[in-house]
């Protein structure tokens, strides 16, 4: 026993030690955390296309093609139009301006030239650029392959043609990397660019070439270091909500599961201490769509530990030894755990690859955040808690029993599930046709998607961020009529970027005469341009694509866990109907849709994917143990099961979500308000919804096998018939 209290010491010290080191080092790392535009600021630089009237074709794809580029610095940088030929880059967590310029410079060129030093081909006329590796007598050689347009193929025909005997450099940004001989005329629109050192630069070139062969040639207009859009007050507040958010979810979680709750909040205590470190050490830039993407990964880390403590509790409940009843409970909460955040994390990864700006992000943040849950939730309370046992805590009641309830008839009132379901959606649906007809948008979009008005403003002193919040964006609101203002300082000048809906000339005057009445601001330190959406057409098919082929893998992982198709399609129609339920708030109430209505839908999708699972994994588990009960009470026996886990961990994590609305500023609110709904909409989809969804569907290929089996049945008992009629009609004759 001796030996066992020391060992158990010996433990917990080491994991106190571990929260003590991680925590220390997770805090020092905080000022390492490269921060978003929205929460720190950054470079804004404003180009110019050097030609006079470009197309709206040429502008779209050359801001597309710039926020790829873009992305090598942060994953969160901005590109968008303002006015008719301008393009704003805002790359958050720099501030060198100049640096950033110098090495952004002129964005790509791909050029071809001749001995004589003519250009005779330009990026332009280049359709494709592929790495590829060839073996050569057991030599690994890494070229780009390049495949030219309909224009540059005939151009390089010509070219190769004239030039037979003769070099011709390829160059990019002023580098040469192949500067062949041309043996003969390339005629097929093809070319290689050798003399790549890895299969990596040859990716790398290739993907340069392909976002870096411009529309249209730019030219540096202005490039200021900006100041944060939400400010170091939504900073202070989002800590200071995390850290009570944190305490009230550690307090809950001792008194409702006793000692493993204390293992639990040791071990997420080391869990933030660690997705600190991480999110420095992976260079992760942090914006309000990352933080989402930290608060759904802290909720999961909980549901882990709660489906976990919930199976000890009914191992206990069984009659088993508290020795027994950990090792039993985290056994059968393994393949919960893991289902519920594999999935997830296929969700992160796909948005990652498919996804851009704050989607990036949003992943980043999501995918660090699961599999760190899933090692604290698995292996650091498992330690801890065996720890605990060593020191003594080996009484029953240190750890609660489940006491056999009732089950609850969750499938007896399934009509009115779907009833209730049906109507919101409807009326949510209604609602969007209705704003459809009032304002010719389905959602209340923001700047960021629908675009609007930068008016920048030269002051006579350095106004402060709080100043600018409880002075200037007061008197901005009531001349514009718009609730959405964003500012920005301009960092060692007097100048701040005030960003609101498209105005007109007459208000645009308006909001000039209110600066000068109520600043003294010099009229002529007063410009204004109209701004295109920061997030754009691209971007918007990107994450629409992202989020379908994340679906998806979803629902092949589930298939292919399950064994059972019903189970992916009943987990997706749960999905789409929070997703569904959500927008209906967001239609009603005329929220606003901007850069976090992305993050926040992915952070529902995530939650109602996890939720979902978990009931799954425990219908699946008692259609094995209880395979003489009725279908109907297995799935009422599982969600009974799983209720006080489901509520439990939807109220630690509303309850994060609840402080950061409490406590945050305006733009926090906007975000936290739709997760919370979000949040109950997932709680009661998982319950209510997805084991009645899942039973429908079972019940009806059950009856479809039934009723195909006895049509095959009087099919041969009809054949059987005819052929006996006909023997005895050959014997009769």
């Amino acid at each position: 026993m001796k030996s066992n209290k020391g060992k158990g010491l010996i433990g917990l010290i080491i994991a106190l030690a571990l929260v003590g080191l991680f925590g220390y080092f997770g805090y020092t790392t905080m000022n390492d955390i490269k921060l978003g535009l929205d929460l720190a600021g950054g470079v804004s630089i404003t180009y110019q296309a050097k030609e006079e009237n470009p197309s709206a074709e040429d502008m779209s794809d050359t801001i597309y093609k710039l926020q790829q580029r873009v992305q090598n610095y942060s994953t969160e940088a901005e590109v968008y139009q303002e006015g008719s030929n301008r393009i704003n880059v805002d790359i958050p967590g720099v501030s060198d301006a100049n640096a950033i310029l110098e090495e952004l410079g002129k964005p790509g060129s791909l050029i071809f030239v001749d001995e004589a030093g003519q250009t005779i081909l330009n990026g332009n006329q280049v359709a494709t650029a592929k790495p590829v590796i060839t073996d050569e007598n057991g030599i690994k050689k890494y070229m780009v392959d390049l495949t030219f347009t309909d224009d540059g193929k005939t151009v390089f025909a010509d070219a190769t043609t004239k030039n037979v005997g003769k070099r011709i450099a390829i160059i990019y940004d002023g580098k040469i990397y192949s500067n062949p001989v041309v043996n003969e005329p390339i005629t097929q629109g093809q070319c290689q660019i050798s003399g790549m050192t890895s299969y990596e630069e040859a990716e790398t070139l290739a993907s340069t070439i392909r976002i870096g062969s411009l529309s249209l040639e730019l030219e540096e207009l202005r490039s200021n270091v900006v100041g944060a859009k939400l400010g170091q007050e939504a900073i202070s507040t989002s800590l200071k909500a995390g850290a009570i958010g944190f305490g009230i979810v550690a307090v809950f979680m001792i008194i409702v599961y006793l000692v493993p709750g204390l293992a639990a909040v040791i071990a997420l205590s080391l869990y933030v201490g660690l997705i600190l470190i991480l999110l420095s050490a992976f260079s992760v830039t942090l914006t309000l769509p990352g933080v989402a993407g930290i608060i759904l990964s802290i909720g999961m880390a909980v549901d882990a530990n709660v489906i976990i403590f919930t199976r000890i509790k009914e191992e206990i409940g069984l009659g088993k030894t508290v020795q027994s009843a950990i090792k039993s409970g985290f056994n059968k909460a393994l393949s919960a755990i893991i289902d519920g955040n594999v999935t997830t994390l296929i969700a992160a990864g796909v948005l990652f690859w498919r996804g851009s700006g704050t989607v990036k992000g949003f992943a980043s943040t999501l995918a660090i955040g699961i599999v760190l849950s899933m090692i604290t939730a698995l292996f650091i309370t498992k330690f801890i808690l065996n720890a605990l046992f060593n020191l003594g805590f080996q009484d029953p009641k240190f750890y609660g029993t489940k006491t056999d309830k009732k089950t609850i008839d969750f499938l007896g009132k399934r009509k009115i599930w779907f009833a209730v379901s049906l109507l919101v959606i409807v009326i949510g649906l209604g609602g969007l046709v209705v704003n459809k007809t009032q304002t010719g948008d389905i959602l209340n979009y923001s700047m960021e998607f629908k675009g609007g008005t930068s008016t920048n403003v030269t002051f006579n002193e350095d106004m402060s961020l709080e100043d600018i919040s409880s002075k200037v964006v007061p008197v901005v609101e009531n001349v514009t009529g718009d609730a959405q203002v964003q500012t920005q300082k301009v960092a060692g000048t007097n100048e701040v970027i005030i960003k609101t809906k498209t105005l007109s000339v007459e208000e645009r005057q308006n909001l000039d005469q209110a600066m000068v009445d109520n600043f003294g601001v010099e009229a002529e330190k007063i410009t204004a341009e109209s701004i295109s959406g920061a997030i754009s057409k691209e971007m918007k098919q990107d994450a629409f694509i992202a989020v379908i082929i994340a679906t998806i893998c979803m629902l092949l992982y589930i298939w292919f866990r399950f064994k059972d198709i019903k189970f992916a399609g009943s987990a997706v129609l749960a999905l789409l109907h929070d997703v569904f339920v959500v927008l209906t708030f967001y239609s009603l109430l005329k929220w606003s849709v901007g850069s976090t209505f992305i993050a926040c839908m992915l952070t529902i999708v995530g939650y109602s994917i996890n939720a979902t699972i978990v009931i799954f994994d425990r219908i699946r588990e008692n259609l094995k143990v209880n395979s003489k009960m009725e279908l109907s009470e297995i799935v009422n026996l599982s969600i009974t099961q799983t209720f006080t886990r489901s509520i439990n961990t939807s109220l630690t994590t509303f309850v994060m979500v609840f402080v950061l609305f409490i406590l945050g500023v305006s733009s926090i609110r906007e975000f936290a308000l739709p997760l919370m709904v979000g949040i109950v909409c997932g709680t009661y989809s998982s319950v209510c919804i997805t084991g009645s969804l899942w039973y429908v569907m079972t019940i009806y290929k059950n009856k479809h096998m039934e009723e195909k089996k006895a049509a095959e049945k009087a099919a041969k008992a009809a054949a059987k018939s005819s052929k006996k009629i006909k023997v005895r009609n050959q014997n009769e004759l």
